[in-house]
């Protein structure tokens, strides 16, 4: 008996040893084991970096609690692990869960005061034991740090997704939309954007929501190429110092010295986002007598450096049975319009610029050719295969969409519409005569990469048809358009060397429940998720203490 107690206590021993020696260990080395398929719990390298650089306190509370359907809990329960997360490797960053409506009293004014910080609450459908109801939840939180602060949408909601797929996107997008809040807290060194002027470009109050978003992570600047027209080696080395270039729906023609200037950019590893109309036509054109108007050919002389980057941009326009339509008045009040000229482009997900990006609205959008050469091509934006094209000139008509539609003629299939374009480009003036000398002028490109979108109204989102919306809103679609994620994905993706937008790539698989499934077998259900773990706990507890008794009582 004493050699069979004198065993116990040295294994005894070795094990608080052991506990002691990991403890002590668990001091100097961290590691954090994820075990869910996905890795859904694991950060990225570009997510440790941004929270390795928070060296105060950071703030981060969340409204995102309270009595919710089942999909929303799932979320909130992600949301709470996600930050966990974030929490276990910087013990600076410190997060909070709040109920707006927990205090009826006080629920009206909190209410009021989030929506006027611009958290709109979202309204949602709680089936509880077959009752119906409606119940506001705002799915967003907001980040402090310093004096700075930052809104965090939580949620994502998509067109054409049920709520199921929606909160499965929006769980795939919460480690991006928290590493995106701390990049725009903690990160203090900006790149430089410059958005081209001088070519009659789009006007600044259609560019200013866009402009201020992007200012959260770069440096701004306007650039008139002709700004030194006596001097254009000096206009491309001050062009140099930007990172990236937007062109922004330009409608007068370049120059040979101009697209000369933006070549070499180019060549010597410049970004640019090319936003393009290929086709002179605007609604306003359509206030007259006959409310119609010729859509004309624009040339920008620029066809030659895009074919020698490996795309054309033809001279036409997309007709799209997928559009949304434009706003007519009459004595009674607006009323829509069918307006084909207006596709909105649901995402292919085929890339993180554009994964999990809602419905993009485009106005008097080009379709694009791809051409052949070294450089890879990928299609971000095309409409939908209920689609055609109609060349220029051609005459429109703010009623020619009235009478019934040959649904027949719109089986032309997809048109590209927007195109990432990656490699190392060729000079368009390689082997022709240069507009002017320059001092390091190239005929082989850097490896780089640009975006070229046919359409130059897509970051003119804040309006439709000339009309802004209110809150963002359509009010024909009822839809947010995702053109500005698009748009500072597309940029991020352009200047982005930490990593961030892959972020976005991230794939995360919920087991949700089937709902109908669940309230056709309702009592099963709840037997089998709630019951039948009380029952194997039950019966494992019983064989344990019979086992037990039965070993120690011999």
């Amino acid at each position: 008996m004493k050699a069979s107690k004198k065993q116990s206590l040295k294994q005894l021993s070795i094990v608080i040893i052991l506990l002691i020696a990991a403890n002590i260990a668990g001091n100097f080395f961290f590691k954090r084991f994820d075990l869910t398929k996905d890795k859904r719990y694991t950060l990225s390298k570009s997510t440790l970096d941004m929270i390795k650089k928070v060296d105060k306190p950071l703030y981060i509370d969340v409204f995102l609690d309270g009595q919710f359907p089942p999909e929303f809990k799932r979320l909130e329960g992600e949301t709470r692990q996600m930050l966990e997360e974030f929490r276990a490797y910087n013990s600076n960053i410190i997060f909070n869960f709040t109920d707006p409506l927990a205090d009826e009293s006080k629920a009206e004014q909190f209410v009021s005061e989030l929506n006027g910080l611009g958290f709109t609450p979202t309204n949602i459908q709680s089936n509880k034991n077959g009752k119906k109801s409606m119940i506001q939840v705002f799915p967003w939180a907001i980040a402090n740090y310093g004096t700075k602060s930052v809104r965090v949408p939580l949620l994502v909601n998509n067109f054409g997704n049920n709520a199921d797929e929606n909160i499965s996107k929006s769980v795939q997008l919460l480690e991006f939309a928290f590493a995106d809040a701390l990049t725009k807290l903690a990160v203090t060194e900006k790149k430089k954007i410059a958005v081209m002027k001088g070519n009659g470009e789009l006007n600044d109050k259609y560019l200013a929501d866009f402009v201020l978003n992007l200012k959260e992570y770069y440096l701004i600047g306007e650039f008139n190429l002709d700004s030194l027209a006596n001097d254009p080696n000096k206009t491309m080395q001050n062009l140099s110092h930007f990172d990236a270039a937007i062109i922004a729906k330009p409608t007068e023609a370049f120059t040979d010295s101009e697209k000369y200037i933006l070549d070499q950019y180019v060549m010597n590893g410049g970004k640019t986002l090319w936003l393009i109309d290929k086709v002179e036509a605007d609604i306003d054109n359509l206030q007259n007598e006959s409310q119609s108007a010729m859509a004309l050919p624009l040339e920008l002389n620029l066809d030659d450096m895009f074919f020698k980057y490996g795309i054309r941009i033809n001279y036409n326009l997309v007709e799209d049975l997928l559009s949304t339509p434009i706003t007519a008045r009459s004595e009674n009040g607006d009323f829509p319009i069918d307006w084909l000229y207006s596709p909105i482009v649901k995402s292919a997900e085929n890339h993180p610029i554009n994964k999990n990006v809602n419905l993009v609205k485009l106005e008097f959008a080009n379709q694009i050719d791809t051409l052949k050469n070294n450089i890879k091509k990928t299609v971000l934006l095309k409409s939908s295969p209920q689609s055609k094209v109609v060349g220029t000139p051609v005459e429109i008509s703010l009623h020619q969409f009235m009478d019934e539609l040959n649904e027949a003629q719109y089986s032309k299939g997809n048109q590209t519409l927007g195109v990432l374009l990656e490699g190392k480009f060729t000079s368009a003036f390689k082997n022709r005569v240069k507009p002017f000398k320059a001092n390091q002028g190239l005929d082989e490109g850097k490896a780089n990469k640009m975006i070229v979108i046919a359409d130059g109204d897509i970051i003119n989102y804040t309006y439709v048809n000339k009309k802004p919306l209110m809150n963002g809103i359509d009010q024909w679609t009822q839809q947010v358009y995702g053109n500005k994620d698009f748009l500072m994905n597309a940029v991020n993706y352009l200047l982005d060397d930490t990593g961030l937008i892959n972020i976005r790539g991230k794939n995360v698989e919920l087991a949700l429940l089937d709902e109908k499934k669940v309230s056709e077998n309702y009592t099963f259900t709840q037997f089998l998720t709630v019951g039948l773990p009380i029952l194997i706990l039950a019966v494992f507890g019983l064989v344990f203490t019979y086992l037990r008794r039965r070993a120690y009582s011999k």
